[in-house]
């Protein structure tokens, strides 16, 4: 028997999307816990943690209108203990990374959701969780963050990873600053 080959980067390849930065709903913690019951009955044991991440998950944030959700799982390459699962629900799969972190990336047909499952122990966990709370805690991050988001979707994308891709380096001063904070 052969074993199955399978599509890894970007399911379906890029697809150009208009970058849209919103403000703030506050519709967005209630659209993320919706989803995250769905994706609990889907995932039933085999979820450790699911949490809120990403721009919609930091009140007064302006973003793009898309709910970023992070499930933990015991080993995210294991795609047995929840593909067939959160495909059922209703989530399609639009990312496979194993050669980074193993990371799945998984959203709905509106692509509204999106959902990034990372196993145990991932340093990337933790990277979300510092950003989201730090800017969470701290105005002045917040502001700056929003302004480089507001600055770069006015400008012509291929895709949107481009964009993300361009947000990088804000997105790592905020993170090392969180981290310096707690030294």
């Amino acid at each position: 028997m052969t074993e199955e080959r399978l599509e890894t980067g970007l399911i379906g390849g890029i697809k150009k999307r208009r970058i849209e930065i919103v403000d703030y709903d506050p519709d967005w913690p209630n659209k993320f816990e919706k989803h995250a019951k769905i994706i609990s009955g889907a995932v039933g044991g085999s979820l450790l943690r699911i949490e809120h991440i990403g721009s919609t998950s930091v009140p007064g944030l302006a973003a793009k209108p898309i709910i970023d959700i992070l499930v933990v799982v015991p080993n995210s390459a294991s795609e047995s203990t929840y593909l067939r699962q959160l495909e059922a629900a209703g989530y399609v799969l639009r990312v496979r990374e194993p050669n980074w972190n193993e990371h799945r990336m998984f959203r709905t047909v509106n692509q509204d959701v999106h959902i990034h499952i990372y196993s145990a122990g991932c340093l990337e966990i933790q990277r979300n969780l510092a950003f989201r709370d730090h800017l969470r805690r701290n105005a002045e991050d917040r502001r700056r963050y929003e302004h480089v988001k507001r600055e770069l979707a006015a400008k012509e994308w291929p895709d949107m990873n481009a964009y993300a891709q361009a947000k990088t380096e804000v997105i790592e001063s905020i993170i090392a600053a969180s981290i310096s904070e707690k030294w």
